[in-house]
């Protein structure tokens, strides 16, 4: 596996991006990768399926100028700004038999990275079918995208989130985890005391990164400025639910 040299660039490439390192390897242009990016401003990225109108509250997006980008994988609506760092595993099937099947990935990268943090002395748990938890508040959502030989697992950690606006522009969600107990997400969310670089370092461990670095080529820069033109800066793309 290697850790892909990605400097952020906007909202709408870095989504697209994700789609591009994943058809990269299924067409064996590339391996394994681990991308990490944090955004310098506030947008949200819905899930494949997505409401908008279910999600959002799209009046106060729209005065607070707030990008709407609807990503590949599934899941919920997640706010993106800066405090959240944002890592994309590139993965193969072959890796784990457990990544066959969505529970099974889930269950296995995630009590992986739980467990890393609990080395460590942070009570970070597990709650199927996508988040960690610190103590009980939400500070991680994971969601994949799937195709036949590789597939993308990517999350999110709240570490230095303004936590404040969460509930300004994101809806409480359609379904929810047991644990969230119907709490609000000013009462449901939690910033990690970790720093990006300890976030950063603990996740390269749990997936043994070790073949070193993968610079953008031309090409992938090239085609992620054709889904950005053709798709994820399109209403089309991210207004069709």
């Amino acid at each position: 596996m290697r850790v892909v040299q990605y400097s952020y660039e906007s909202p709408e490439d870095t989504v697209a991006l994700d789609e591009v390192l994943l058809d990269k390897a299924e067409h064996g242009g590339i391996g394994e990768t681990l991308r990490f990016w944090e955004a310098d401003e506030h947008f949200i990225v819905v899930g494949r399926a997505g409401k908008i109108g279910e999600d959002c509250f799209e009046p106060e997006c729209r005065s607070g100028k707030i990008k709407i980008i609807r990503r590949v994988s599934g899941g919920g609506a997640v706010l993106q700004g800066p405090g959240c760092l944002n890592f994309s595993l590139i993965l193969s099937y072959k890796r784990d038999e457990r990544y066959k099947s969505i529970k099974g990935s889930y269950l296995c990268i995630l009590n992986d990275i739980s467990a890393s943090f609990q080395k460590a002395g942070h009570n970070v748990e597990f709650f199927p079918i996508s988040d960690l938890a610190l103590s009980g508040k939400k500070i991680s959502g994971n969601a994949e995208a799937r195709k036949r030989e590789f597939f993308l697992h990517h999350g999110t950690f709240l570490y230095d989130f303004d936590l404040t606006r969460v509930g300004k522009y994101l809806k409480h969600p359609r379904q929810e985890p047991e644990y969230r107990d119907k709490r609000p997400h000013k009462n449901f969310l939690t910033n990690i005391p970790i720093s990006a670089c300890s976030l950063r370092e603990t996740i390269k461990t749990v997936f043994a990164v070790t073949e070193g670095e993968y610079c953008l080529s031309k090409e992938d820069i090239d085609r992620t400025r054709e889904l950005v033109l053709s798709k994820y800066s399109k209403d089309e793309w991210n207004y069709v639910f």
